[in-house]
């Protein structure tokens, strides 16, 4: 029988720079064919935009699969098994395949995935990626303030302070093989030590963390773990190991689509300023900038954003502004369409 088909599962909270990782991976990695399967919360595909753009000859287009609106972990019968079968049926199959979830995904019910006969015969899980958004941590976004628990406990016996938030980032550091604690750059000495500190009560095994800027991190370190984490699901606890199936109900998307913006500079700011008012998790997209022949790639993580020309429009192609909205459930919808709208 021949060896199986090492994967590579990659997770991580909306906008802790998976994809950064990835495309590092992809250009640095020569020794072997590899195939990316990208999921992604929301309907506008803008990983897999950013994953083709790389053009890396050891993973032609054929060999990146998108699966966008969805949980891998949840439609494993509908997406994930035909998308393997399709990519093991290629006359040059992958000799890796790296999985990239989407930022609201929980990773162990895609690593039983993996324990599929159909599935199992052919692939291992060669370890799972948790990619960790160092600043994000020290700004306290995956705790609870503690003290105001306490004040609202005072008032009443029966508020619930379930923190969805914090048990997606438990959940992906629980059934971490490697952590890749990124976006070190934006912390100063103190926050550093405290968001290690984190990482380390935040994982129940001995677990390596690899510190890097902008995702970059060495390919042998990450591709050859040889975890095969299909048999040790026992060892990742699971918020959810008493639920027969999750679902994503605290949290929602939808698209806004806008008009054309008249500067870079002006749309990230107002992109800033509705993700502050509204507490928004997560916007990304591409958006049309008056007189620029380049289409702009935004990606913001709460009001941090990030901007860049990344390709011409092709000839053509529909100019549009269409941006992907993530947040907790009871966005004000109406209130952020309306402000994306103000020109």
């Amino acid at each position: 029988m021949s060896a199986k088909i090492p994967a590579t599962i990659i997770t991580g909270f909306l906008g802790a720079g998976k994809t950064t990782l990835i495309r590092h991976l992809l250009e640095t990695t020569r020794d072997r064919r590899l195939a990316l399967i990208i999921n992604e919360f929301g309907d506008v595909g803008v990983d897999g935009e950013i994953l083709r753009a790389c053009g890396v000859e050891n993973c032609p287009e054929e060999n990146i699969v998108e699966l966008a609106n969805g949980c891998l972990c949840c439609t494993v019968a509908d997406d994930f098994a035909p998308a393997i079968e399709a990519l093991l049926a290629h006359d040059n199959p992958p000799e890796h395949i790296i999985i990239e979830t989407s930022g609201l995904a929980l990773p162990k019910p895609l690593v039983k995935a993996f324990d599929w006969p159909a599935i199992r015969s052919r692939l291992t899980v060669d370890g799972v990626i948790a990619v960790v958004d160092g600043r994000a941590v020290a700004e306290g976004r995956f705790a609870d303030d503690l003290e105001a628990i306490a004040a609202e406990r005072a008032q009443t016996e029966t508020i619930d302070h379930d923190n969805p938030l914090e048990e997606v980032f438990e959940d992906q550091l629980a059934c971490a093989d490697l952590i890749v604690l990124n976006k070190i750059d934006l912390l100063d000495a103190d926050e550093d030590a405290a968001v290690m500190a984190t990482l380390a009560n935040g994982t129940p095994r001995g677990v390596k963390v690899l510190r890097a800027r902008h995702g970059a991190v060495d390919s042998r370190a990450a591709l050859g773990l040889s975890a095969a984490a299909e048999d040790d699901l026992a060892n990742r606890p699971s918020h959810h190991d008493a639920l027969d199936e999750h679902d994503h109900e605290d949290f929602e998307s939808f698209v806004v689509e806008i008009a054309a913006a008249q500067d870079a500079a002006g749309l990230v700011a107002r992109l800033a300023e509705v993700s502050a008012a509204h507490d928004v998790l997560r916007i990304k997209g591409f958006a049309e900038v008056v007189g620029k022949p380049m289409r702009l790639l935004v990606q913001g993580v709460g009001p941090r954003f990030q901007h860049q020309f990344d390709r011409p429009w092709g000839l053509g192609e529909r100019r549009s502004s269409r941006l992907v909205v993530i947040g907790r459930k009871g966005l004000d919808r109406e209130a952020i369409v309306a402000a994306l709208a103000t020109r």
